[in-house]
C-alpha cells in the first residue's frame, strides 16, 4: 500500500518548483522570511535591527532616516537598484566593505529575483503617509 503512495508524493515534490514559478510574490515573500528577523516591509513596517524595506529600490543606500546605518552603508553613494541589491543579497561585503548586516548572501539566482519581486510589490508610503 505506502508504495503506491510513493508515485504521488514524488509528483508533489517534483511539481514545487513549479507552483513556486507561478506565483513569484508568494516566493518571494518566502524568501523574505529570512530576512524578516531584521527587516520589516508593509503598511506599519519600521526599521527594528535592520532598516525597513518598503521603497528600497529607488532609494538612496543607507538613508531610511530610522535607522542608524554603519559608516560604510551611509558612504556608499548610490541608489538602490536590482542589479546592485541582488549583488548585495549575494554577497554584502563585497557590494559595501564594513557594512554591519550579517548575512551570508544568497547563492540562487531564482530566490533572489523572487525577493527582489517581492521587494518591488512593497514601494515607498506617500509623503505624509507615515
Amino acid at each position: 500500500m505506502k508504495l503506491r503512495l510513493l508515485p504521488a508524493c514524488l509528483a508533489l515534490l517534483l511539481a514545487a518548483p513549479a507552483l513556486q514559478a507561478a506565483d513569484p510574490l508568494a516566493a518571494g515573500k518566502a524568501a523574505f522570511q529570512r530576512c524578516a528577523n531584521c527587516h520589516q516591509v508593509g503598511p506599519g513596517a519600521r526599521s527594528n535591527f535592520g532598516p525597513q524595506l518598503n521603497g528600497i529600490l529607488g532609494r538612496r543606500a543607507g538613508s531610511a532616516p530610522d535607522f542608524d546605518y554603519s559608516p560604510a552603508l551611509r558612504k556608499a553613494g548610490f541608489v538602490w537598484n536590482d542589479k546592485n541589491l541582488a549583488a548585495f543579497l549575494r554577497d554584502p561585503d563585497a557590494v559595501v566593505p564594513g557594512n554591519k548586516m550579517r548575512f551570508w548572501g544568497l547563492r540562487s539566482e531564482r530566490q533572489i529575483a523572487e525577493l527582489l519581486a517581492y521587494l518591488r510589490a512593497h514601494p515607498a508610503p506617500p509623503a505624509g503617509a507615515r
